[in-house]
């Protein structure tokens, strides 16, 4: 059953049981689809030691940057880490204070929708050949070098949708949609950040993204 929370208040008990060590991942491409208000709560909540799994490490100084300035990641997975506005995440790991495996976007995605899917490893052939790739099993596959690439499992995925049903059912804004629908599949306990609710039945199935069985938590702003 899909647990549906409402205003600041619902976002802090909606997080309330994320773990110090915890693996998070984070929806959002930059600030597309960003749960911002999640992140916050994660914030006041307090946990450390965390391992975030994003496209990107954080933007200015609020969402995830922000938690990333109260020192409360331990290591973070990317595609993107660095850009013009990334000063929270360039001066930690400057510093030796944030460790950093950086993905390949693809290799990203795919990762997460392996561990929705049940996949024990796949092979893929970005990265090879490069630094990424050291220290991994590679194999020819038709003529080209593939790495071996693992799933990524979240402990809890904090995520952006533009609408839920009381059920869970999640329907996506544009490009806002992004890594969401993937993580909702790849992490124990899902808490999602929208919009509206709107009674079970109200939303078109066919714009139905995440099926509700993948939601534990909703939150409307």
């Amino acid at each position: 059953m899909t647990l549906v929370f409402e205003g600041r208040a619902g976002a802090d008990e909606a997080v309330a049981d994320v773990a110090d060590g915890a693996t998070v991942l984070v929806g959002g491409f930059g600030m597309a689809g960003m749960p911002v208000d999640l992140v916050d709560a994660l914030i006041r909540q307090g946990a450390t030691d965390l391992t975030v799994v994003s496209n990107n490490a954080g933007n200015g100084d609020t969402g995830l940057a922000a938690l990333l300035a109260r020192g409360r990641v331990r290591k973070v997975v990317c595609s993107f880490p660095r850009q013009h506005d990334s000063w929270v995440f360039d001066g930690l790991y400057r510093s030796g204070r944030i460790e950093l495996e950086l993905v390949p976007q693809g290799n990203l995605a795919e990762r997460l929708r392996a561990a929705g899917a049940g996949i024990g490893a796949f092979f893929c052939p970005t990265g090879a050949g490069t630094p990424l790739a050291e220290g991994k099993e590679t194999r020819e596959i038709d003529g080209r070098t593939h790495v071996l690439e693992y799933p990524i499992k979240g402990d809890v995925a904090l995520i952006g949708a533009h609408r839920a049903d009381r059920a869970g059912n999640l329907v996506y804004r544009k490009t806002a949609r992004n890594f969401g629908p993937v993580m909702a599949t790849a992490a124990t306990t899902v808490v999602a950040q929208v919009g509206a609710v709107v009674p079970t039945g109200a939303l078109d199935p066919e714009a139905v993204v995440t099926p509700g069985i993948y939601v534990d938590r909703v939150v409307v702003r």
